[in-house]
């Protein structure tokens, strides 16, 4: 499913909340190339229908992510 309802969406929303469940990041202990991979799609993902509101570990990812020195949201 193409906005974020369907099995592997619900998926890999649940495998990133698990995984940042008691840790900062998704690789050591700073911002890594993965963060900013992950980031790039993630911080978008309830403008393509998936719903992140029940995903807190992700919440507070994206918020650290967008709390970094040097970080720039793009705009439309």
């Amino acid at each position: 499913d193409v906005r974020g309802s369907g099995p592997a969406g619900e998926a890999a929303r649940r495998l990133m909340e698990d995984h940042l469940r008691g840790r900062a990041w998704l690789v050591g202990d700073r911002l890594s190339l993965a963060d900013i991979a992950l980031y790039a799609y993630t911080h978008v993902a309830e403008e393509g229908g998936f719903d992140l509101s029940a995903f807190p570990a992700v919440g507070r990812w994206l918020e650290r992510v967008a709390d970094q020195p040097f970080y720039v949201p793009m705009s439309a």
